[in-house]
């Protein structure tokens, strides 16, 4: 949140589309920043940095749609790029003009202010440097911008040479830039260390008119820390990424740093209630950038309030906050209760009750046993809730909700020299009163039995039709025995709306999938029927 004044506000600057966008593997198109950019916005951060117009032809683009497409209602838009050329005027920079042209309200330039890196890879003097600085900063204001100044490597020029370092920002803050941030460019820094560095910028440089900021990487794994150890120690304005993207082992999580500061520390730093959007927007913006989200992931991921153990669903039967931190719908995320061979009497019956099931004592008995049952011979149900539900409706009424009655089914897969090979299953059903037979073909063995299993039933269960597997993991179990193996296969369906995960466990790969697909189409039959 920020209200427009250096001395007053604190504010969340996000670099998701453009220091984030430097990840390995992430190549975002025009029209994927535009996404990521509403997305960000809906989370409230105070500003979103677009990437570098006129070093990017991407990003010059990018800030040309924006003016036409992109509404923010809680961002402004801030054009990255650096202080002008050795030995030019910032007036005359191309580089520089494409700043002014971007339309972007905010300019954060980065200098350098590690003398070093002046020397070495500027290869122009100490002195020119500060002139850089001085006479870009001053221009872009002239101009009508709003600057703000990230001093790369500043942690180890600071080091290396405090004075020059603290004079790069002094002569930044005087010649008008609203924001010193300072970079930890390679991500060596411990919070000790940059609290200590923070406290000494404050009082030799910092006044009421400059924020001083912070910019983390995670090569330690202190990205956050370091960030909140800054905050701690003075600054006003933090910088970071969506789900931690970024170079090497990537940039400070902002919803980390946001979420510790306004759960942990009573700060309030985003718009009123959109801390509760954090995990929809971060799964949003991971879809996206095509990166699976990390289950892990501190308060967004899938497991960040997942329970296993006995003992912990014992507690939480009690009362949930005895094994979380914090109610897990202040982020916009579930407690989830997992089922596996270390599941007690108490995390059947909590996470049949989330299913709608209430189980009686002796139902809960079997169903615990079945799980212990089943997980001993290579089925997870950690992540299948599906598959774990359909058990549930078998303990519970009796039987497995059935939609029609296997007889047979078979696949086959040729191969013909300079070809692709192509897959074909038959099933055999007995259904609605009759017998089917059908072929399928598929660009293998799994997907042709998909694609023959529902052609079977879609005139019975049309809705079949709108079922899609989406997501397929493979995991080989004993692998000691090689071709012999145990296989694990889980399989996520989606009908549109949601999606759901089952498992199926086979001596091959074949057979485990076919007994995941069932259990799939039993589950949608069985939700779309409710």
């Amino acid at each position: 949140m920020d209200s427009g004044t250096a001395g007053e506000a604190f504010q969340v600057y996000d670099t998701t589309l453009r220091d984030g966008a430097q990840q390995e593997g992430l190549n975002l198109s025009v029209a994927d920043k535009l996404a990521i950019a509403r997305q960000i916005d809906g989370l409230g951060v105070g500003y979103i940095e677009g990437g570098w117009p006129g070093a990017n032809p991407k990003d010059t683009e990018f800030f040309r749609r924006a003016a036409e497409e992109l509404t923010l209602r809680n961002a402004q838009l801030a054009a990255f790029g650096s202080t002008r050329r050795a030995g030019t005027r910032a007036a005359d920079d191309p580089l520089v003009a494409a700043l002014r042209d971007s339309g972007a309200g905010v300019v954060t330039l980065v200098a350098k202010s590690h003398d070093r890196h002046v020397e070495k890879a500027l290869r122009t003097t100490l002195a020119e440097n500060l002139a850089m600085v001085r006479d870009t900063v001053s221009h872009l204001r002239a101009e009508g911008q709003r600057v703000f100044l990230d001093a790369e490597h500043f942690f180890d020029g600071y080091r290396d040479n405090r004075d020059y370092a603290l004079e790069v920002l002094r002569v930044a803050a005087e010649s008008g830039a609203e924001v010193i941030a300072l970079c930890d460019t390679n991500g060596g820094m411990l919070p000790g260390w940059v609290s200590d560095v923070v406290d000494d910028v404050r009082s030799s440089v910092a006044g009421d008119a400059v924020h001083v900021g912070i910019h983390c990487h995670n090569d330690t794994g202190c990205a956050v820390a370091n960030t909140l150890a800054a905050v701690d120690a003075g600054a006003t304005h933090v910088q970071g990424t969506l789900n931690g993207y970024g170079e090497r082992t990537g940039n400070a999580d902002l919803v980390s740093v946001v979420a510790n500061l306004e759960l942990k520390l009573g700060r309030t730093v985003l718009p009123a209630g959109l801390l509760r959007e954090a995990t929809r927007i971060a799964h949003a913006v991971a879809e996206v950038t095509n990166v699976p989200p990390a289950s892990r992931q501190p308060y967004v991921g899938v497991s960040a309030f997942a329970h296993k153990a006995g003992l912990h669903a014992s507690a939480i039967k009690v009362d949930p906050n005895l094994y979380q931190h914090m109610d897990p719908a202040g982020v916009g995320n579930d407690m989830r209760l997992l089922v596996s061979d270390m599941a007690g009497r108490a995390s059947i019956e909590l996470k049949g009750r989330q299913l709608g099931f209430e189980l009686d004592d002796d139902q809960i008995r079997s169903v615990t046993a079945r799980v212990k049952e089943l997980e001993s011979k290579g089925y997870t149900f950690e992540a299948a809730d599906a598959s774990f539900e359909l058990l549930l409706v078998e303990q519970v009424e009796g039987a497995r909700p059935s939609y029609f009655d296997v007889e047979s089914w078979r696949v086959i897969t040729e191969t013909r020299p300079g070809d692709e090979a192509i897959s074909e299953a038959t099933v055999k059903l007995l259904a609605g009163g009759a017998r089917i037979v059908v072929t399928g073909e598929g660009n293998g063995p799994v997907n042709a039995l998909d694609h023959a299993l529902r052609q079977a039933i879609e005139q019975l269960y049309p809705e079949v039709v709108k079922f899609e597997l989406i997501d397929y993991k493979v995991r080989i179990l004993d692998q000691g025995h090689g071709t012999d193996a145990i296989t694990r296969v889980l399989i996520e369906t989606s009908d549109g709306e949601s999606s759901w995960v089952t498992v199926g466990v086979g001596h091959n790969v074949i057979e485990a999938s076919w007994r995941s697909l069932l259990d799939s189409l039993a589950f949608g039959l069985r939700r779309h029927s409710a």
